[in-house]
């Protein structure tokens, strides 16, 4: 038996909202009925707001992966060449993904510390004279490392080659938290999930799809059933779906995008980049690294903290979460056991965040890590100021 509260900072999924919890606890409706039409247009409506788009967002019963592949089916031919960069975990998922669906990823390594790099990207995309390449697939923000790429900068190196390979993006744990202008940035395929910055449980997913993919998802595409985009077209026209939706996280989903409306978007961001800011501050003070090498593309999602030499970070989370139940992200693949992640999106305030910080700065004295005291200090005067 704990008293109080858990606190879940991981990288997402993130602490679910009270207003969401009550909108979701509520009977299921008739999802061929008028009301649930109601419900589906204006989801369907007010989510483009969020993604910053004029164009069409479908909804998947799914986690984020679902969405990764319905990106890839609905638009790419077996044997289609795909362009990928490695910005972490996540990015190289997504690249495994596409060679298990048979396509021809040219995977072009990064070092889990810098973003996805337009220059290399639209070097490559020139040498392709023939336009093998159909797709540059890209993630936003890269959970494992804590990068965050430009992808305005990717947009203008395809065009700068000329090239006319659509870009796909994954927003997961960007969409709701970190500015992404789908349109604006020439985004063919985006890329998201409920469970993080849109403050639901796991199990909703979405595609924004470009005139230009819908094009290309008409004219051919890969064996799609369930991903099928062009299933998705005349039911949600009257706010419907294909096939039975997960009703009740809608009902969460419309609070969400109440939320978010009601904040604003632009002051959502600002919260978010405050919050990360006061965390890098925290993480500096003590005398700590932070994985991702260059200032201008650190999240401000999460955080990801180097530890020092010999100290294992798995083993710090572990002295955290029994001395003062709380949960911090684990290092994943190339990073396991070398850095601790402090998830700092969604719904979350400055005393939240504090919360946070204090919790880690006794972890790190309890558990023998050499550090720097102070970090909670130096943040606390940073929010106060």
């Amino acid at each position: 038996m704990r008293s109080g509260r858990h606190f879940l900072q991981i990288p997402g999924p993130t602490n679910t909202p009270d207003r969401i919890l009550r909108a979701m606890h509520r009977a299921v409706m008739d999802h061929r009925g008028p009301e649930f039409a109601e419900l589906g247009r204006g989801l369907l409506r007010d989510l483009r707001s969020v993604f910053q788009t004029e164009n069409h967002v479908v909804i998947y019963p799914a986690s984020g992966t679902g969405a990764w592949e319905a990106a890839l089916v609905n638009v790419l031919a077996p044997g289609d060449q795909v362009l990928m960069y490695e910005t972490g975990q996540f990015a190289t998922l997504w690249k495994n993904m596409a060679t298990k669906l048979g396509y021809d990823p040219v995977f072009m390594q990064g070092d889990w510390r810098h973003g996805a790099n337009a220059e290399a990207i639209g070097a490559q995309l020139t040498a392709d004279t023939g336009h093998r390449i159909k797709a540059v697939c890209v993630v936003h923000n890269d959970t494992a490392t804590g990068i965050t790429s430009d992808i305005a900068a990717v947009r203008a190196a395809i065009d700068a080659a000329g090239h006319p390979a659509l870009l796909m993006v994954d927003t997961i744990s960007s969409l709701g938290s970190i500015d992404f202008q789908t349109d604006a940035w020439g985004v063919d395929v985006v890329v998201a999930g409920s469970q993080k910055g849109l403050m639901l449980p796991p199990g909703l997913s979405f595609n924004a799809i470009s005139p230009k993919a819908w094009a290309a998802c008409e004219a051919g595409g890969d064996r799609r059933s369930y991903w099928d985009w062009r299933d998705m077209a005349g039911p949600n026209e009257s706010g419907f779906f294909p096939y039975t939706p997960a009703t009740t996280l809608l009902y969460g989903l419309r609070e969400a995008l109440d939320m978010l409306a009601e904040e604003g978007l632009d002051n959502v961001f600002a919260r978010h980049t405050r919050h990360a800011t006061a965390t890098r501050i925290a993480v500096e003070a003590w005398g700590l690294e932070i994985l991702a090498a260059n200032p201008a593309e650190r999240s401000n999602a999460l955080t990801a903290v180097v530890m020092p030499d010999k100290a294992g970070a798995d083993a710090l989370r572990g002295q955290i979460l029994d001395s003062f139940d709380m949960s911090l992200g684990t290092g994943l693949n190339k990073v396991a056991d070398k850095v601790f992640r402090i998830g700092h999106l969604g719904d979350f305030n400055d005393l939240m965040l504090m919360g946070t910080l204090c919790g880690v700065e006794m972890g790190l004295a309890k558990s023998g890590t050499p550090f720097a005291k102070g970090g909670v200090q130096a943040a606390m005067d940073y929010l106060a100021g």
